[in-house]
């Protein structure tokens, strides 16, 4: 995979064609603000314009390149998506076994409905009495392998809805039970009250939102996620990796794509495929 992306690259015609012929997986920049959806959404646009006589067609553009991510991001977090082409939409559930590392940022003394600033402040306490010896030692019982009941609000499904569609509905949703995840690594890496930050390397299934509401609790006060960056995702980092979106060219994917090598023979590439976790 290329590792410097400033690199010249030689000219290729950018053709459908070439897209469909297209099996493996690479990683994109997401920025704060659009879902993890919309913004392969926005990024198959960018590189099927050249390839699609007529680019305003969504409904074409899905039957045209079967293509996906792995791992959702929130719309509040940025940083490393994973994206499958072709065949490599299949493997885009080994995103989940791998590792993933994040940096948060959290606040402490505020509570939010959605546990990330993107929310309702439903509790405020206080926070004074915390100090950087009491946080990284409630660190410890956070780390290796724990119980961790996952946000109200996420891509979590019931009855085939995502559970934060049915709350915006107005809908009642119940919490779903707690769940084992793991924790490689967890360092405090910066602590100016009520301001936190964390260096967080997880398995799969792990919200960092639930871990920074559970320690607010942990510390007799409350918190809640102000800034989360997913920096690794498997074997893709967002430094050496992600490509932004001036580098959304046919030519930087091909550079940087991971090609599909094992198929299985008679299987075809499966439709948008989204896996979600945050």
């Amino acid at each position: 995979m290329a590792r410097n992306m400033s690199t010249s690259f030689v000219p290729i015609t950018s053709s459908l064609s070439q897209l469909q012929s297209l099996n493996g997986l690479f990683a994109i920049y997401k920025k704060q603000g659009p879902t993890s959806a919309d913004l392969l959404n926005t990024f198959k646009d960018a590189l099927l314009k050249a390839g699609v006589q007529n680019p305003n067609s969504r409904k074409r553009k899905k039957q045209s390149l079967k293509m996906g991510h792995g791992g959702t991001l929130d719309s509040a977090a940025s940083g490393v998506l994973v994206v499958g082409v072709g065949y490599g939409t299949k493997k885009l559930s080994t995103m989940l076994a791998g590792s993933k590392k994040y940096v948060a940022v959290g606040e402490l003394g505020k509570a939010t409905d959605t546990l990330d600033a993107t929310g309702k402040v439903i509790l405020e306490k206080d926070f004074e009495h915390i100090t950087r010896q009491d946080f990284e030692e409630k660190l410890k019982s956070f780390t290796g392998d724990i119980m961790q009941v996952p946000p109200l609000y996420s891509a979590l499904k019931k009855d085939g809805q995502r559970l934060s569609v049915l709350l915006k509905k107005g809908q009642k949703v119940e919490a779903k039970p707690a769940r084992p995840v793991t924790v490689y690594n967890l360092t405090l890496q910066e602590f100016k009250p009520p301001l936190f930050t964390l260096d967080v390397e997880c398995g799969g299934g792990f919200y960092v939102r639930s871990l920074v509401d559970d320690l607010g609790k942990a510390l007799s006060s409350c918190a809640h996620v102000k800034n989360l960056v997913r920096t690794k995702q498997g074997q893709f980092t967002l430094e050496e990796h992600a490509l932004h979106e001036e580098q959304w060219t046919l030519e930087h994917v091909l550079h940087s794509l991971q090609p599909c090598t094992q198929l299985e023979q008679g299987t075809k590439p499966s439709e948008e495929h989204n896996v979600n976790r945050t």
